[in-house]
């Protein structure tokens, strides 16, 4: 859809790092006016939903120093060059949580920060999890406390900011679907 749609007249690189880029373009307004953008350019990153057996939802904390706190999250992850996002979600799941499956479905894609970034998460949501005999460890930098609760607990920590990110956030709310069909 291209409605109210901004041409770019010229993009400027601003800053290359690990993770993100940021550029700024100059943009011609559906009124002809010039105004410009900031624009986070990432990656793509995936998330799982991964439930256990006895409805056990797996989720993580973990600190994220962009808000100075620690939050509780579905596993996810930032997908690599060339990698597909499923392959990204299986990594991701077996990373972060020691579990593993081999019945991966994919549920939707959704834009994370339109209003200044590209970045897109790939969700996917998996039931048939086992624990892996030799789990594969997390990055290096990387420092998380695996959790399995419940869907009621789930709601807690949402309505106690313990899971303060749109992802999960919408994990809980497509979860209370998926416990009300089951």
């Amino acid at each position: 859809m291209k409605k109210f749609e901004e041409k770019t007249i010229q993009s400027e690189l601003k800053f290359k790092g690990r993770i993100i880029t940021l550029q700024v373009d100059e943009v011609e307004l559906p009124n002809g006016k010039t105004s410009n953008r900031e624009i986070v350019k990432h990656p793509g990153a995936v998330a799982v939903i991964a439930v256990t057996k006895d409805n056990k939802i797996i989720l993580v904390e973990q600190f994220r120093k962009a808000l100075e706190r620690s939050i509780i999250e579905i596993p996810a992850g930032k997908i690599e060059i060339g990698e597909a996002p499923e392959i990204t979600a299986l990594r991701e799941l077996e990373e972060e949580t020691g579990y593993t499956t081999d019945n991966l479905q994919y549920i939707q894609s959704f834009s994370t920060s339109p209003g200044f970034a590209d970045e897109i998460i790939h969700l996917y949501f998996a039931d048939n999890i086992v624990k892996m005999e030799q789990p594969v460890g997390l990055d290096e930098d990387e420092f998380v406390e695996l959790l399995h609760v419940s869907l009621t607990e789930m709601e807690e920590m949402v309505k106690k900011q313990q899971i303060y990110d749109a992802k999960t956030a919408f994990a809980y709310i497509w979860l209370k679907d998926y416990f009300k069909e089951a």
